[in-house]
């Protein structure tokens, strides 16, 4: 049983619990029943009766009053942890929660004393369990702890007795300890839940309880006591490892600072910025002669200004990383220059075959050079499909010149600090391309290849065209300014050459100040040479492949290059004949072949001293021990001979082996001595016998003959290596018929052929009309309605009653109408196809043709001279007509590639209408 008082039990819950209890008056029951231990007791390691949870958990001291309106606040003030306690049960929750109120500071003075309370529990105190009862009061919404009820804010809880008070109780509380009584002043400590069973007496107010087992709570707070310790032990663990590496970076600073300061006071070692002062002026100082003085005075105010900034801010790196660039270019330093013409040649045969007009033009140039002293001033464009050979003739006259070569690509191109560099205000700044450039070779006069300039882009960042105008113009070039380093730099020496698929899309400013070298491509000759003497050979040596391994015939090289490889460089048919010696390898090794080197094995010969030291044979060859592990090297033979000597020898034949089969002092039949010991005896006889027997097998391994046939590539088989072939023969027609004549076209991959065929749609009065298809640009177009006036006026002049183009209405279709055709010189074909269908004759048999016609019938000058013949000349063109001021361009091609063909040169359409239409005894189309 407890007797009723006043009290409260601070400090038992965890103050975060304990915040979320709601502050009421309370009743302390005296205990007058036994009290067992409780397992939050046990577990939080408190001994029975309560000692040691003062220092555990210390409680809060509070006061108790019954009697008096101002104690109400004051002995609800600190109930947080008492609610917390005693409400556990589900009933309890909304009570407590409807009852909370923030803690008052309590304050002795303001407790009401009950004098009957106060006795009780001293009696209590004094007795061997002094233990209480706490209760929370059950106070409505908006009213003060102390006020019953809203209705009657007078009535107090202090003047409630027995049951009235009981029913103004929470059934839950809390089993306090008395710790301590010092006057009116009780200190609780709180140990356990209770629940009121039955009242006993009034006065005091003492009641029967149950004791509460707090498993579920005690699991819920074990839980959150384990993740406050978790969250402890990291923290812990966190500040430890920081606390550590801090030290040890404090130690480590502190340590080297003291040996610089050291080495500093022995003249070991300098400062930073000494060092760094003294490095940039060892570099300048070997070139101090030839370096402009204006660099020298820049490089002079920065290495003072160095000196005066502190090492650990921003100005002394970017000073610095200014001072490194200004000091390792190379201020006055030039390549010898070799202007050999013969050397030159030399060069350029052995890194290119064919491309006679490329290299005449090269030689030219640097003729001028010898005869100059100097080769700049000249800016060098290789025009050309991808393919050809542009970037590595650039690395050839480099080598030719004995210069340094340099590359990067413009292509894409849109920032011109790629080119100028970012100023050093920029974070990361950089200089551009050509003072890197410098930096690279070492050199002030190297070879520059700016690739792909056709394809320089455009953006926010300014116009790159414009920006190269000053790095490659020869009058503006020797002082050019680099935005980062901010002084002029002589690019004068600078020897530049330019890339370019189409020289239309070089803007104008750029291609007014180059020197344009054609190279258009080579023909099925050229290309057969490369195969055969460059590209074959070095992909059969990349590949392992000997030569007597493999043949690759010339109809299949030839096959390879008309039907897979048509385009004017040599890019593919090097990753074509890649792709055949990839097959044949594969072939090989699925027969077994190897090409590693021969087979080395390691005998060891035994001399006359019995010494019992065994004889063992071993495959020295590291890649062939692995696969004749089981074979040799677990042969060990015990004999009583010693070693005297190894020899290693290639087994390739049976002479070879002969004196290794049969060692001398080694012999098939025993000797006298060893018969005189029989144990002796056996083991050398088992041991020879063992020996002929590894020796054979090792001679029978190495004297096979592995017989593989030879892999042959032709015509007929070379599908099998390459797929099915990509281009068709270009000429459909051995013959063409009446109204088809063959074309010359010219487009980014080389030159090509094409057909012109018209045909007559309808007949009739006025009905004279021209429809054109096969996906022709407006140039093609307008090409073809001057074609349809011009062949009215030839008709008319040749034959007065042939009314063809009045009365016919025309189609007019130029095959492979996937691909995009314009130009103007398809217009000659496209007169001399119409004439042909309109006269009924049929045109000369291999013939082709190319010009720009005008209303009048003169024809004009072409493009793409030699990439029309070379495509000629691969469809096995005879007769070739071209403008008459085409003329230098033709003549102006290798010799090989104008052999065997006839070609004419007109100035007028008259002119080709005899060369297609030779004579009137060719019989008329039906």
């Amino acid at each position: 049983m407890l007797r009723a008082a006043a009290a409260t039990t601070a400090g038992f819950l965890p103050p975060r619990l304990a915040a979320e209890t709601a502050p009421a008056a309370r009743v302390v029951a005296a205990a007058g029943a036994e009290v067992r231990s409780s397992p939050l007791l046990r577990a939080l390691g408190v001994p029975r009766g309560g000692a040691g949870i003062g220092s555990a958990t210390p409680g809060r001291r509070m006061y108790f009053a019954s009697g008096s309106d101002s104690s109400g606040s004051a002995a609800d003030s600190d109930s947080e942890a008492s609610s917390a306690a005693g409400a556990g049960e589900e009933e309890s929750e909304g009570n407590r929660s409807s009852s909370a109120v923030a803690p008052a500071i309590i304050r002795p003075e303001d407790c009401h004393t009950d004098p009957k309370l106060l006795k009780a529990l001293v009696e209590n105190h004094k007795r061997s369990f002094p233990y209480a009862g706490a209760f929370l009061v059950k106070n409505e919404e908006d009213t003060d702890s102390n006020t019953v009820t809203r209705s009657d804010p007078k009535k107090s809880i202090h003047g409630l007795k027995g049951k009235e008070l009981l029913k103004h109780l929470h059934e839950i509380g809390t089993l306090a300890k008395i710790t301590s009584i010092q006057g009116d002043q009780v200190l609780l400590l709180g140990h356990c839940r209770l629940r009121i069973t039955e009242m006993v007496e009034e006065d005091p107010l003492t009641v029967k309880v149950d004791h509460l087992k707090v498993s579920k709570r005690l699991m819920l707070t074990l839980e959150l006591v384990k993740r406050e310790l978790e969250i402890t032990k990291l923290q812990q663990s966190i500040a430890k490892t920081i606390e550590e590496k801090i030290t040890g970076e404090q130690r480590r600073y502190l340590l080297n600072e003291q040996l610089k300061a050291i080495k500093k006071e022995l003249g070991l070692e300098t400062d930073d910025k000494t060092a760094l002062s003294e490095k940039f002026r060892k570099r300048i100082e070997s070139r101090k002669e030839k370096c402009p003085s204006h660099i020298l005075q820049v490089i002079e105010e920065e290495l003072t200004k160095l000196q005066l900034l502190e090492a650990s801010s921003s100005e002394f790196s970017v000073t610095s990383n200014y001072l490194d660039w200004l000091t390792v270019l190379p201020w006055g330093d030039y390549s010898d220059e070799n202007f050999d013409v013969f050397r030159a040649q030399r060069i350029l045969d052995e890194d290119h075959y064919g491309l006679t007009d490329v290299k005449e033009r090269i030689l030219e140039f640097i003729a001028v050079g010898k005869l100059r002293g100097s080769s700049q001033g000249k800016i060098i464009c290789l025009c050309g499909p991808p393919g050809v050979g542009k970037t590595s003739i650039g690395r050839s006259v480099a080598r030719a010149l004995n210069r340094k070569f340099y590359r990067f690509s413009v292509g894409g191109l849109s920032d011109i600090a790629e080119i100028k560099g970012h100023r050093r205000t920029y974070v990361g700044a950089m200089p551009g391309k050509m003072v890197q450039c410098l930096k690279s070779v070492g050199t002030s006069n190297p070879l520059v290849l700016i690739d792909e300039i056709d394809k320089l882009g455009r953006g926010y960042s300014g116009d790159p065209a414009s920006a190269l105008l000053e790095l490659l113009d020869p009058e503006q070039n020797a002082n050019f300014l680099d935005h980062y380093l901010d002084v002029p730099i002589d690019l004068s020496k600078v020897l530049f050459v330019c890339t370019a698929n189409v020289i239309e899309m070089i803007p104008g400013p750029l291609l007014d100040r180059m020197e344009i070298i054609t190279i258009a491509g080579y023909i099925t000759d050229e290309k057969m040479h490369i195969a055969r003497d460059y590209l074959e050979k070095n992909t059969r040596e990349a590949c392992g492949i000997m030569p007597e391994q493999v043949e690759v015939t010339d109809s299949a090289l030839l096959a390879l290059i008309e039907n897979y490889c048509r385009e004017a460089g040599v890019r593919n048919l090097q990753k074509q004949i890649e792709k055949v010696y990839r097959k044949i390898a594969l072939q090989l090794v699925r027969q077994g072949v190897s090409n590693e080197p021969a087979r080395e094995i390691t005998l060891v010969e035994p001399s006359e001293q019995p010494t019992g030291v065994s004889i063992a044979t071993e495959v020295e060859n590291k890649s062939q021990r692995d696969s004749l592990a089981e074979d040799v090297s677990v042969h060990v033979i015990p004999t009583d001979f010693s070693c005297e000597k190894i020899n290693v020898v290639s087994l390739t034949t049976k002479s070879e082996v002969d004196h290794y089969e049969h060692p001398k002092g080694v012999s098939k039949e025993t000797s006298a001595d060893d018969k005189a010991t029989p144990t002796n005896t056996s083991g050398k006889m088992e041991a020879n016998e063992h020996t002929e027997e590894v020796m054979e097998a090792l001679v029978d391994e190495a004297l096979v003959d592995k017989t593989v046939e030879k892999v042959v590539v032709d015509a007929s088989n070379l599908d099998n290596f390459v797929g099915k072939a990509v281009f068709q023969p270009e000429r459909i027609y051995d013959q063409t018929p009446v109204g088809v004549v063959m074309g010359l076209a010219w487009n980014a991959m080389g030159g090509s052929t094409l057909y012109i065929e018209t045909a007559k749609v309808e007949d009739g009065e006025k009905k004279g009309a021209l429809v054109v298809t096969g996906q022709l640009g407006d140039v093609m177009k307008e090409s073809a309605q001057i074609a349809h006036t011009i062949c009215r006026s030839i008709l008319h002049e040749k034959e007065p009653n042939n009314t063809f183009f009045t009365k016919s209405k025309l189609h007019l279709h130029v095959p492979a109408g996937a691909t995009p055709k314009d130009g103007p010189s398809a217009g000659c074909t496209m007169v001399t196809s119409m004439l042909s269908l309109a006269m009924g004759k049929l045109v000369k048999k291999d013939l082709a043709m190319t010009g720009e016609v005008t209303l009048t019938g003169r024809i004009l000058p072409i493009g793409g001279v030699k990439e029309k013949t070379i495509a000629a000349r691969r469809s096995g063109i005879k007769t070739i007509i071209f403008p008459a001021a085409n003329r230098r361009d033709f003549d102006e091609l290798a010799p090989n590639v104008k052999e065997g063909l006839e070609v004419h040169f007109v100035d007028k359409y008259s002119e080709i209408y005899d060369l297609a239409f030779p004579s009137d005894s060719q019989a008329l189309a039906s």
